[in-house]
């Protein structure tokens, strides 16, 4: 039988944590007071952009639940008779790739709630850029560098908050 030992044997680890761990929570916790505070995704003084209004049930539900889940730079580019491909194409972005990830993860309940079952998804594992093609609405959802990076909103001619003139 193997016997336990709570003696003053130096193999074992001490039972109080050690004056340098003590030290490092301390360097961690003061780290945690100097960071820059975040910015708010939707101004306190009540001057944000106003929420695109879509033509079905569908862009208003998904522009809510988008709104909802504080998604930031929320554009409708309605491609109706621009593109036969869709009839909407709703662009927002998230604050960091789990944001993106659970706007995402949000719309697919949304969609499948309103009865549009399995929606075609494109990008969820690294969630840079992720996809939603609901048919009759194409959703992008981006992480903000992305977003700049790609910038689809200039092909279709579309101003947003978001775009940055270039020849500033």
């Amino acid at each position: 039988m193997i016997g336990c030992r709570f003696s003053n044997d130096p193999r074992s680890p001490p039972l109080t944590p050690s004056t340098a761990y003590d030290a490092q929570d301390d360097a961690v916790s003061n780290t945690a007071h100097e960071m820059d505070e975040i910015e708010p995704v939707h101004s306190e003084d009540g001057q944000q952009a106003p929420l695109p209004v879509g033509l079905t049930d569908l862009e208003n539900a998904i522009l809510s639940k988008l709104d909802d889940d504080k998604a930031q730079d929320i554009v409708l580019i309605d491609l109706r008779g621009k593109s036969p491909m869709s009839d909407a194409m709703i662009v927002a972005s998230g604050r960091s790739h789990r944001h993106v990830g659970a706007l995402a993860d949000h719309l697919q309940r949304l969609m499948k709630e309103m009865g549009l079952g399995k929606v075609k998804v494109s990008g969820l594992p690294h969630c840079d850029w992720v996809l939603l093609d609901a048919g009759d609405v194409i959703v992008h959802l981006f992480r903000p560098e992305v977003r700049t990076f790609y910038n689809i909103e200039k092909i279709w001619s579309v101003e947003s908050g978001h775009r940055t003139d270039s020849r500033a």
